[in-house]
């Protein structure tokens, strides 16, 4: 019994710690975001390097992860609701690891343009930023806090963004026909543009893996699911 009580122990700091890395590694991204915007929107060259650097430490960060969840699965064979929280905080890292990949790029882009003459139309993506850091947010405190309601809520967040997205290609690609000394640089728009879009798709999987920890209920492919006779 006391042996028990030891390795249960044992298991919840080993879970904690990596909680933890998994937590810093939702700071750094978001922080990784916030320069991206302040890239594109301020004009900052700066940030884009700023950005850069902590993408490493965000990558890093992801390799801990995988390898302290991995150390759990085989000292502590966790099932159930244990194990789902070990798998869900290593799938956790995989997207916060991909949202920093999106910044970066996002950053680098912003600094091309930062080189050319000012485009008007980036103001137009500011929304999307704003909205986009907003659902990575939610889905983070999801799953930090085991909110399966804003979890469920944030598919219908990222379909908005999606739409943006959708809205704001439509109106790029009619200035590239109004303006096409300028279609090397409304490009590099459209891109951010679908990062952005990305982001929001990666705070989704976020939310949808919040739910599988916390009910066991896998709500990813709705529409494609169907009964097996």
């Amino acid at each position: 019994m006391i042996r028990s009580r030891h390795i249960l122990r044992d298991f919840d700091r080993a879970l904690e710690s990596l909680r933890a890395d998994a937590l810093m590694m939702a700071s750094l991204t978001d922080r990784n975001l916030q320069n991206s915007m302040s890239c594109l929107l301020d004009r900052n060259p700066e940030l884009c390097a700023v950005t850069v650097m902590d993408e490493k430490e965000v990558d890093a960060l992801e390799k801990k992860v995988d390898r302290d969840g991995v150390d759990i699965l085989l000292r502590f064979q966790p099932v159930a609701s244990d194990l789902r929280q070990v798998v869900s905080t290593m799938k956790l890292g995989n997207n916060l690891e991909r949202v920093a990949d999106q910044a970066l790029n996002i950053a680098k882009r912003s600094r091309k343009l930062s080189m050319e003459p000012e485009l008007h139309e980036a103001i137009a993506l500011g929304p999307l930023f704003i909205d986009a850091i907003a659902v990575f947010r939610d889905s983070i405190r999801a799953y930090a806090d085991g909110d399966v309601v804003l979890a469920r809520s944030l598919r219908e967040r990222d379909r908005e963004i999606d739409q943006m997205n959708q809205q704001i290609a439509s109106d790029l690609t009619a200035r590239m026909a109004e303006n096409p000394d300028r279609i090397p640089d409304y490009l590099q728009l459209l891109f951010i543009a679908r990062h952005l879009e990305r982001v929001g798709d990666h705070a989704k999987n976020i939310g949808e893996d919040a739910v599988y920890t916390a009910e066991a209920e896998d709500i990813r492919h709705p529409d494609n699911a169907f009964a097996y006779g």
